[in-house]
């Protein structure tokens, strides 16, 4: 995650300590961070979203982790001292025994979040979920109005995730709003940030997009729309700080926009520029993403490197341990992923930014060039701007 808020503002932030590496609490390294546990724990959704890369149905699937299972992998996860387990899906609330999962979670002492399209949060749920420590509410909102419901492959399902919203603000549920940047939905961006204003939602991530289960690259926005997107959610962001409106407004899944922001920093004010570059050089960005700070727990227990590669399976959490998986340094995935920046190819070799970008993010590229260390595919930047003369540098 890239907060722009942080960065682009210089307002403290919650995660600081653990994205930048200072403030109480902060790691060694951001490399020495144990990771974030995303976890599907069902695949079953209600919804039929045109990028899922779960490609969920309203319908089960046999061989999820019974409730039994789950708390065993929640006893180990406590132990292994996690900094948060994300429940998400398919649409997480469709499974019966989730609040009875979040409870037991959180009196293991974990941080728990909850990713959802919030459209089952009415306020008997919403009430559940405030009573049961959750941390924070992630609903996804991909537009306004028809453009969320076209997106969402069901109508309506707009009017009930603001009725989610409101619900989880209702009892004073921290909630933030999720939004995937494609070109069905990047014209919706100023409505989107006036909808946070008026709403009273305190964080939004903003989520560029990942080629897995339906997500298609057709979708992907041209790099000119997504310096386009970035720009207004950077001018809406700071809007917010100038105003005093207190957001926390974040990007997700691409490095790159490290190097964006701070190209636009040089240009305004340098020193500042420099010393939001240590910050950005502390957290590393991809470097230290994907098997290293994220992790990923299927339906089925398989552990992958992030939520978007479902094909890298590490181990399986009925087989033995997350925590033995995860610090197994015979997994050869696992090994160069720790170590990315010396097998990366093509541009990302070459680049000025790796180490604030870190090869950004590396399923795009097994997905796309079929090898996990060719570029990003989703690198906006010329080569101008990452220091590579034109044309010296392969594709791959």
């Amino acid at each position: 995650m890239v907060n722009l808020t942080k960065l682009f503002c210089g307002a403290a932030q919650p995660a600081d300590a653990l994205r930048y590496g200072h403030g109480h609490g902060a790691p060694t390294s951001a490399a020495a961070r144990r990771p974030i546990v995303v976890w599907n724990i069902t695949r079953t959704c209600n919804l039929r979203c045109v990028h899922c890369y779960s490609d969920s149905y309203a319908k089960p699937y046999e061989g999820e982790l019974t409730g039994a299972e789950a708390k065993t992998v929640l006893d180990d996860i406590s132990a292994f001292k996690v900094p948060a387990v994300l429940f998400s899906g398919g649409e997480p609330l469709a499974r019966p025994d989730l609040l009875d999962l979040i409870a037991y979670a959180v009196a293991k002492g974990l941080r728990v979040t909850l990713s959802t399209n919030g459209t089952l949060i009415d306020e008997a749920v919403a009430a559940k979920l405030k009573a049961n420590n959750l941390t924070y509410v992630g609903i996804s909102l991909d537009g306004i109005g028809p453009t969320n419901d076209q997106f969402r492959g069901v109508e309506g399902a707009f009017d009930r995730a603001v009725r989610g919203f409101r619900n989880c603000m209702a009892v004073g549920q921290k909630v933030g709003l999720r939004l995937t940047l494609t070109k069905r939905n990047c014209q919706d961006l100023h409505q989107i940030f006036d909808f946070i204003e008026k709403e009273g939602i305190q964080r939004a991530c903003f989520y560029h997009l990942v080629y897995s289960g339906r997500g298609n690259a057709a979708d992907e926005l041209t790099n000119a729309e997504i310096r386009g997107a970035l720009d207004i959610i950077l001018e809406r962001t700071e809007d917010f700080h100038k105003r005093g409106i207190e957001k926390e407004i974040l990007t997700v899944d691409n490095h790159v926009d490290n190097a964006y922001i701070y190209l636009k920093l040089r240009e305004r004010d340098p020193a500042y520029a420099d010393k939001v570059y240590q910050w950005m050089k502390w957290n590393g960005g991809g470097a230290n993403s994907s098997g290293v700070g994220i992790s990923n727990i299927d339906t089925q227990g398989n552990v992958h490197p992030d939520q978007f590669w479902q094909t890298a399976i590490l181990g399986n959490v009925r087989e033995r341990p997350f925590s033995q998986i995860w610090t197994d340094n015979k997994i050869t995935l696992l090994r160069h992923l720790r170590n990315r920046r010396p097998l990366l190819k093509g541009r990302c070799s070459s680049c000025r930014f790796q180490e604030i970008c870190g090869g950004s993010f590396r399923v795009r590229a097994a997905q796309v060039h079929h090898d996990p260390w060719a570029p990003d595919p989703a690198c906006y930047l010329t080569d101008e701007e990452i220091g590579i003369p034109a044309g010296t540098i392969s594709a791959s």
